[in-house]
């Protein structure tokens, strides 16, 4: 296990009707003058904003709006933003939605109290100051309600980056498993989807004797192979919709990341699917995710075939475990399948003339020199060969 510091600081208000509560963790949190940062749509139809709103005015608390949040935030909002809370003197920062809008409210965040261009986060530089953001959480996926990181697409080129700093830590998260019972099936499920990569890209380590986190990592896999069928079969499954929301924090403010190097090269490549092509990133991961996973098996066949027994049920064969890594990832597969999620290129929406462009911005755009790197290191020709076994 490598040496490493964790600090996660998140105050977690977790359960039923507990938005009502927004505006008191926003006065304990310091906040005196807020952005109110959403998306749109449903967080109005529900009534949700609302709530919040009389929650922040039963504390006498100032606040001023910013709607528009789309799935994969784009860098104009942000800038918007910053220019809002510089000019009205916000302090506080208040997300209501799923990851997209806590991505973006980071990035405000961040941006408001820096001299210069937030996009130097997302090229590398780390976030050490920020607004205080507390969040509202509607769908369980990103885990950004826990994390350190924000992912924005940069409508310049439309490179889709992501920052980190444990200043963009959100103050509060309220957790209502309620307010995801009237998603979509396919959100939920590309949700879903998200968090077990959030899981596996940790599981991919090169780093040796990390039982604690292994086990941590298969246990919270095992949730979400039970809870996922269950949610999608009863939408009102409000145990269900816990337990799932609860594991994608944890999944992602890297409570089981610690001590271990970790991958992320699938949501790098998938992000140039979901910048380009604009689909939910749940479920461009559930199409890239096999097709990394079976090209880099051999770098470390064991790791990939311990969770093939571990997490999918599969007898491990000694003397051929190839076969049984492969039959884990084939196991993934069908899994992402049955809750309703992509297997192509084609039930995605991806192009294969596109590939070409995809890995041209992958390896090379926004200063990169060619390459990703993760469990392995995978240049512009191993991008291109697992693109195409996405078609």
């Amino acid at each position: 296990m490598n040496n490493f510091t964790f600090y996660s600081p998140t105050c977690f208000v977790f359960g039923k009707d507990t938005e009502n509560e927004a505006g008191a963790y926003v006065k304990r949190f310091g906040g005196t003058r807020v952005l109110l940062h959403y998306g749109g749509g449903s967080v109005i139809r529900s009534g949700l904003l609302d709530r919040v709103k009389a929650s922040l005015e039963k504390e006498n608390i100032p606040y001023l709006e910013l709607g528009g949040v789309k799935p994969n935030p784009r860098s104009g909002l942000v800038y918007e933003g910053i220019d809002l809370c510089r000019k009205e003197g916000v302090d506080f920062i208040l997300a209501v939605g799923g990851g997209s809008t806590i991505d973006s409210s980071k990035a405000i965040a961040a941006g408001t109290v820096y001299d210069g261009d937030f996009w130097d986060f997302y090229e590398g530089k780390r976030i050490e100051q920020a607004l205080p953001v507390g969040t509202i959480l509607t769908i369980a996926a990103a885990g950004s309600e826990g994390s350190p990181d924000s992912v924005i697409t940069r409508e310049e080129g439309m490179f889709k980056r992501g920052a980190s700093g444990d200043a963009i830590r959100p103050k509060f998260s309220i957790l209502n498993p309620a307010l995801t019972e009237t998603l979509p099936p396919y959100q939920t499920a590309a949700g879903i989807t998200d968090i077990i990569a959030h899981l596996y890209e940790r599981y991919l380590t090169n780093t040796k004797e990390v039982e604690v986190t292994d086990r941590l990592i298969e246990a919270l896999l095992l949730t979400m192979v039970h809870e996922g069928p269950r949610v999608i079969a009863d939408p009102h499954n409000y145990e269900a919709r816990a337990n799932i929301m609860w594991a994608g924090m944890v999944a992602h403010n890297n409570t089981v990341g610690v001590g271990r190097s970790q991958d992320w090269n699938s949501h790098n490549i998938e992000h140039e699917l979901s910048a380009l092509y604009d689909c939910a990133h749940g479920a461009g991961l559930a199409v890239t995710m096999p097709a990394v996973f079976t090209y880099v098996m051999n770098h470390d066949v064991m790791r990939f075939a311990k969770a093939a027994v571990r997490v999918w049920g599969q007898q491990m064969d000694f003397d051929h475990p190839e076969v049984t890594a492969k039959a884990g990832i084939e196991a993934l597969r069908n899994f992402l399948i049955s809750i309703g999620m992509p297997k192509n290129f084609e039930e995605l929406g991806a192009k294969e003339e596109d590939i070409p462009k995809l890995v041209e911005v992958l390896c090379y755009g926004d200063g990169r020199q060619g390459s990703i790197s993760g469990f392995v290191t995978l240049n512009a020709e191993d991008c291109t060969k697992i693109y195409q076994m996405m078609v």
